[in-house]
């Protein structure tokens, strides 16, 4: 017996992945819950584990390829019924040979197994298969009949009197992604035609309805431009970290109203500080960054405004009452945000360990889902690159974020007399729905004196 093995939803709320290697081949043999493959999300490397035991029958994606979440990802005959696996192959393809109550009983007879826990993922994973076979079987089958006879879910039953557009209506076809999408451009998802494979809608779907869409739902494709390419032009394709960076900038720039206030800071006894600590044998290597981190904490204790998002559906300006802090860190598969939870109940040298070990494992590309969601608040060290400001683009769902500039020895006017002093910039991009332009300044204003004088952390903290 064969089983088509979907790629799952990852839990990042993405609807697409690319096939970065995999680990078996056609004709392996495969356990529960061995790796079958590596899948890069715009979030993170990700092994795919079987939820079966057999034999790999196909690989439907090569590496590089981009599937789809609910696309087929392999086929495995399963060991339990291998016997079943001869003949035509068509048993299990969701095809309709016959009349409808055919289709009907096959949709039923492959929902009767009970899937073994798959590690990771939970029973659930078959779900969306299941059901986008049984919404094929459904457009089939209407077009020779007035209704169509289906077997739906036993928590779920369906009249024999249903059409299948009425079963369409009441499933999801689509992941909560496209239709969080769909909400937010104002498309009416139920009266979207699917171009992709399955019936599956996707984000191409929506955004061509809503006027986004590049090329014509019927001639899209995943492959180059077919514009030919200069002699001294090269294509590359727009996938994975860049893709969705893209997305979440354009979403951003076009919703958020930005505004960016700058100061110019003397940083200089913190680098005093910095050496003195280094010094003394620190448990954690305490650079700049940290102390800058820090300062943020403390600074957004005063301005909760700066830790907040703008809830459009809700009316509402949500505050928290806690500080996530993303770290904006460039990674060979691209910009990527991953957040220190908790930032703010910690201590500079346990903020400088974490900011060391969570910028290790964004490069590394070992950043968990869970790490690259859910920040508060975002820092980008455009310092490194030896940059002393820039207008920062605020990170989706934030109402700011501070660029941290590089540290510069320059004349700087210093109790009454001019003296070579270590200098730092700060720029401040915020969402002007959320925050005023006082509330910006007086925010950044608190930052600078505390990197101004690093003392005065031990009063707030």
């Amino acid at each position: 017996m064969s089983e088509d093995f979907r790629l799952p939803d990852l839990g990042e709320g993405l609807p697409e992945a690319e096939i970065v290697q995999w680990h078996v081949a056609e004709g392996d043999t495969v356990s529960l819950n061995q790796t079958l493959a590596e899948v890069e999300t715009a979030k993170a490397v990700v092994e795919i584990p079987s939820p079966f035991a057999g034999v790999v029958r196909t690989l439907h994606a090569a590496p590089g390829d981009v599937v789809d979440v609910g696309a087929v990802l392999v086929s495995v005959d399963t060991a339990a019924a291998s016997g079943d696996a001869g003949g035509d192959g068509t048993g299990g393809t969701g095809r309709v040979e016959g009349d409808a109550v055919e289709v009907a009983a096959t949709a039923e007879a492959e929902e009767e197994p009970a899937p073994a826990n798959l590690v990771g993922y939970g029973a659930a994973v078959g779900t969306p298969a299941r059901r986008r076979r049984r919404r094929a079987a459904a457009r089939e089958s209407s077009a020779g009949a007035d209704t169509a006879i289906l077997e739906a879910a036993p928590h779920d039953a369906i009249r024999l009197t249903d059409t299948a557009a009425d079963i369409l209506a009441e499933r999801p076809r689509s992941t909560p992604p496209v239709r969080k999408l769909a909400k937010e451009l104002g498309v009416d998802i139920a009266l979207i035609t699917p171009a992709g494979p399955d019936g599956l809608i996707t984000r191409r779907d929506v955004e061509d309805v809503a006027g986004r869409g590049r090329t014509p739902a019927a001639s899209r494709e995943r492959a180059p431009s077919q514009e030919p390419a200069g002699e001294r032009e090269t294509r590359v394709p727009v996938r994975g970290v860049r893709r969705r960076t893209a997305e979440a900038m354009v979403a951003s720039a076009f919703t958020a109203p930005h505004a960016t206030t700058f100061l110019t800071v003397d940083a200089t006894e913190t680098m005093e500080f910095i050496a003195r600590v280094r010094g003394d044998a620190a448990p954690a290597r305490i650079g700049v960054l940290a102390v800058a981190a820090k300062a943020v904490c403390l600074s957004l204790r005063r301005h909760s405004s700066l830790n907040a998002r703008w809830h459009e559906r809700a009316g509402e300006i949500v505050e928290f009452g806690y500080v996530n802090l993303g770290i904006a860190a460039a990674t060979p598969r691209g910009l990527l945000v991953p957040r220190i939870a908790d930032a703010d109940a910690m201590t500079l040298a346990e903020l400088a360990t974490e900011l060391s070990a969570l910028t290790e494992r964004a490069r590394s590309g070992r950043s968990t889902p869970a790490e690259l969601t859910g920040s508060t608040f975002s820092i980008t060290n455009v310092g490194v690159f030896g940059v002393d400001a820039g207008t920062p683009i605020l990170n989706p769902g934030e109402a700011g974020i501070l660029a941290l500039g590089a540290v510069r020895r320059m004349p700087w006017e210093h109790e009454g007399a001019i003296a070579l002093r270590s200098v730092v910039t700060l720029s401040l991009s915020f969402d002007h729905r959320v925050v005023d332009g006082e509330q910006a300044a007086s925010f950044l204003r608190d930052v600078g004196a505390l990197l101004a004088d690093p003392a005065r952390a031990m009063l707030l903290a």
